[in-house]
């Protein structure tokens, strides 16, 4: 992708007015998108990335340039826009040392590549999972389902000699189904996808199932009553029920938050922040997981780092400059969308781990309250924890019974609350995916978790 000896120079150049370290980014991906609506594919559409990134360190701080010329001029042009934002003039500059390539186990392997596989069996897909929506009730009045893939090759190579490739591949569908009473309209969806090709549909996903299961949530809210408010038990679902953990929390343990004092959970390594039933975990080496790669986007090997264990804070995860700041070493998480954004620590397969609870025993001893089958979006506030999240698929539990589906239902607190509250956690461990936004941009991260409880938060619903 890059000519060692043109990446030496350019290394070096971004180096000459005083810089302490220098990294190349470079990416070449190829993107494919197909929707089908109304019954029709309206729209193909493919695209190329291809560009590089070049970060210099002075310090604790970074200059990023970045360019999507790649021969020599656009390289070395780049690189000195870097050193010229690098005002540390000073004796015995750093100079790139030699490249070396580390060994490299390949975890993540591809049968069958987007670029390899015909457009008619992408789309093929979609008339599966549109069919099974419309399927579910006449009461569908619209199906919305993409498809997705992406082929991804990056180089990473740095001032301290690492030269290291990758190949990341990405394949998703979704499926977003509207119910309509001709008064008001719910949607349901589901969006699944891993780092693998084409053997996706025929390893793991039936698009039907999932077109299906998208229309049966819309229908099903479409007749439910509000939801009550009021402080009470929640049990979350298993799979997307994670995300709660992801936004709440999560981006409270990276780095990009921690480094700053700007996160609920600075300085409380080895104590106690969530109940002793909490173990959870960032695991970046999962095979082809949605969230996996073979080293982070700073050439850093991924790795399983637990975040929590029986409630006691572990670790947090960090990338290079955040590292530097933190006096601690990296922890394979720092991430970014493309060539186009400098990396910062993110999450990658974030999950609440499996406990010893059975879910039939979490509803029946729960009295009164809510189960929330599928968590929807949300925000948070890293700082403080705060959050709001909609459920997307709820359900008024009492007596220790599921009643009846009940729609509008929120749930609001504060991250660390909300992690000592968990009274239960259960045995059946899944994972859904996401895109996760943050000043890196919009990367790919699993979130997970067994179904769970809240021994009490606030439901937000009607009063």
């Amino acid at each position: 992708m890059i000519n060692p000896i043109l990446a030496q120079e350019a290394l070096n150049l971004a180096l000459s007015t005083g810089g302490d370290f220098a990294e190349i980014f470079l990416e070449d991906r190829r993107n494919n998108t197909l929707v089908l609506q109304n019954d029709r594919l309206e729209t193909v559409n493919s695209g190329r990335i291809h560009g590089a990134g070049i970060r210099v360190y002075v310090g604790l701080n970074a200059v990023y340039t970045y360019t999507n010329d790649t021969d020599r001029e656009g390289m070395l042009r780049c690189a000195k826009k870097a050193a010229q934002a690098v005002r540390d003039q000073k004796e015995g500059l750093v100079k790139a040392k030699p490249f070396y390539t580390p060994a490299m186990e390949t975890v993540h392997t591809f049968r069958q590549l987007p670029s390899q596989t015909a457009a008619k069996q992408k789309a093929d897909i979609l008339r599966a999972a549109n069919a099974a929506a419309r399927s579910v009730s006449n009461e569908i009045s619209q199906a919305v389902c993409t498809y997705t893939d992406s082929e991804q090759d990056v180089l990473i190579c740095n001032s301290e000699g690492l030269f290291v490739t990758d190949r990341r591949v990405y394949t998703r569908m979704a499926c977003t189904a509207v119910a309509s009473s001709g008064m008001e309209n719910q949607s349901g969806s589901e969006n699944p996808g891993a780092m693998m090709g084409y053997e996706l549909f025929l390893d793991r996903v039936d698009p039907a199932y999932y077109g299906a299961k998208a229309a049966k949530t819309a229908v099903t809210m479409l007749h439910a009553p509000q939801c009550p408010s009021g402080v009470m038990p929640v049990a979350i679902d298993n799979g997307f029920g994670g995300v709660i953990f992801h936004e709440a929390c999560g981006h409270s343990l990276e780095a990009t938050s921690v480094a700053f004092g700007m996160s609920e959970f600075c300085g409380k390594l080895g104590q106690q922040i969530a109940a002793p039933c909490v173990t959870a975990i960032d695991d970046g080496t999962l095979p082809n997981e949605w969230g996996s790669e073979h080293v982070d986007d700073e050439g850093t090997p991924t790795t399983k780092l637990v975040l929590i264990e029986n409630g006691v804070l572990k670790n947090y995860m960090i990338d290079r400059l955040n590292g530097k700041r933190m006096n601690m070493a990296p922890t394979g998480s720092g991430r970014r969308q493309s060539y186009a954004f400098a990396p910062t620590s993110r999450m990658r397969n974030t999950y609440i781990a499996a406990g010893n609870d059975d879910n039939e025993e979490i509803i029946s001893s729960m009295g009164n309250g809510l189960y929330a089958a599928k968590m929807g979006g949300g925000s948070v506030n890293p700082a403080t924890g705060e959050f709001n999240f909609a459920v997307q698929e709820g359900y008024l539990v009492k007596d220790g019974k599921i009643a009846s589906p009940v729609r509008g239902a929120s749930l609001i607190g504060k991250g660390a609350d909300v992690l000592m509250k968990i009274d239960r956690v259960g045995k059946d461990m899944k994972m859904a995916q996401g895109m996760c936004g943050s000043m890196s941009g919009s990367v790919p991260t699993n979130v997970g978790e067994p179904m769970i409880r809240v021994s009490a938060i606030t439901v937000g619903g009607r009063a």
